[in-house]
């Protein structure tokens, strides 16, 4: 079993993840003790925004790293009690809203695959790019 970082990197759909969280530099800091949840974009998730968007949101680490530390939950989150949650309070410091009526949903964003288990916490891929107010 490998850290965050090392299982996202060894992922080939989360490589504009990879970039983007090398970009904040949060490299050391999601290869720490934790544990973190992150809800995980994939590269899928990343081509729903506008590409001169992208490129301006990663060459700004101020904003892009509140985007990041929004997809990043404090603790080990399994999926069953994702299921029990209706918010959680994100790294970033707001809230996210979550909704297991139907499948899991993180604001907009569906859970794809879940428990993507690390040494440092918990991977669940979700498939929108979450942004915060």
């Amino acid at each position: 079993m490998q850290n965050i970082i090392d299982t996202a990197i060894s992922n080939p759909q989360f490589s504009t993840l990879v970039t983007a969280i090398k970009a904040a530099d949060l490299v050391e800091t999601l290869s720490g003790a934790g544990p973190f949840t992150v809800f995980a974009p994939t590269n899928e998730a990343f081509k729903k925004i506008a590409p001169d968007t992208l490129t301006a949101v990663l060459a700004d680490k101020d904003k892009l790293t509140n985007i990041l530390t929004y997809h990043v939950v404090s603790g080990k989150v399994m999926s069953a009690d994702v299921m029990k949650l209706t918010e959680a309070k994100t790294v970033q410091g707001t809230m996210l809203a979550i909704d297991a009526t139907d499948g899991v949903t993180v604001n907009t964003a569906k859970v794809t695959s879940a428990d993507i288990e690390c040494t440092n916490g918990v991977i669940h891929v979700i498939d929108t790019v979450l942004m915060p107010a």
